[in-house]
């Protein structure tokens, strides 16, 4: 597959489908871009030039120039900012208001219009699809907020997969290790006890990134199994939040100890269990899909 082509193949599409390319957004006189400077001046008050050119990337002479033609229409007024002179504050009058207002009322009645051709569950794989591009596109916001929640439906079908993919991706795990794990979840669901067993799933932008399950080893041991955080969801601490989640649950459902099965490759997973207080308690060789694994066991007491 050429990927370069494919990109711009949608590329062209979503152009087409979303209209960017006739004369005027939204059957106004007014450009995409000069759309994006009118909707960036109509969230706010007051805006510094310096930041909306900031915001979308813009030349500075060409930023110069839409502020000029907004000015003439009278969308626009400009002054010096009375902190700092360099600076030139711009606010929407209220001719700019009222065009802002048409842009965007007339911007969400076209996209109802195109989400009414689809039906709900259709509406979800494009949302989700968009919000795949964000992430995959868009610089990592290390402190994004996540949620921590109980699995909803699909969930526990979304962590056999995604085990079985990361898994394959960064260590050459096969489909036993896959197949182990959706026994694993298949276990789960046919002996649940709330009582003594739960699972979380972290998300990020409604989506999951993360899981985590405690289930019973015996009437006084939890088992933490199942930790998994996406890699592009890694280094905000989600993982030994899972961890504290587990911990915290056992420790209320009246078990004493807690263990967990895992492999020395395993290292960011091992500073987790490290910081939550696990020690290793035995390890032997093992293999995985043909490459030699050592089997660890950690466990503490609650």
């Amino acid at each position: 597959m050429d990927i370069v082509s494919e990109v711009r193949a949608f590329n062209r599409f979503y152009t087409s489908v979303i209209g960017v390319l006739g004369a005027g957004m939204h059957d106004t006189p007014y450009s995409l871009t000069e759309a994006r400077v009118l909707f960036e001046l109509g969230t706010t008050e007051a805006a510094d030039a310096a930041s909306v050119r900031a915001v979308l990337g813009l030349d500075p002479g060409y930023l110069s120039r839409i502020l000029a033609r907004f000015e003439t229409d009278g969308l626009v007024s400009r002054e010096r900012s009375a902190e700092d002179a360099r600076r030139q504050v711009v606010r929407l009058t209220p001719k700019g208001r009222d065009t802002f207002a048409v842009l965007d009322r007339r911007s969400a009645g076209e996209i109802e219009t195109l989400l009414s051709k689809l039906t709900d569950p259709e509406r979800r794989r494009l949302v989700s699809a968009m919000g795949a591009v964000r992430s995959l596109l868009q610089p990592v916001e290390r402190h994004e907020p996540y949620v921590i929640r109980p699995p909803r439906a699909g969930d526990l079908g979304w962590v056999v997969h995604r085990h079985g993919v990361v898994y394959s991706e960064e260590y050459g795990w096969g489909a036993a290790f896959e197949a182990l794990v959706a026994r694993i979840v298949a276990d789960y669901v046919e002996n649940h006890d709330p009582s003594g067993e739960a699972c979380w799933i972290a998300e990020v932008r409604g989506e999951p990134v993360g899981c985590v399950f405690c289930v019973r080893k015996d009437d006084t041991t939890a088992q933490l199994r199942l930790l998994l955080v996406e890699s592009s969801a890694r280094g905000r601490g989600i993982g030994g939040r899972l961890v504290e989640e587990c911990l915290r649950f056992a420790s209320a459902a009246g078990y004493r100890r807690i263990m967990l099965w895992t492999r020395d490759s395993l290292a960011s997973a091992r500073r987790i269990y490290q910081a939550a207080g696990f020690e290793l308690m035995e390890q032997h060789p093992g293999e995985e899909a043909g490459v030699p694994v050592n089997d660890q066991i950690w466990a503490r007491d609650l």
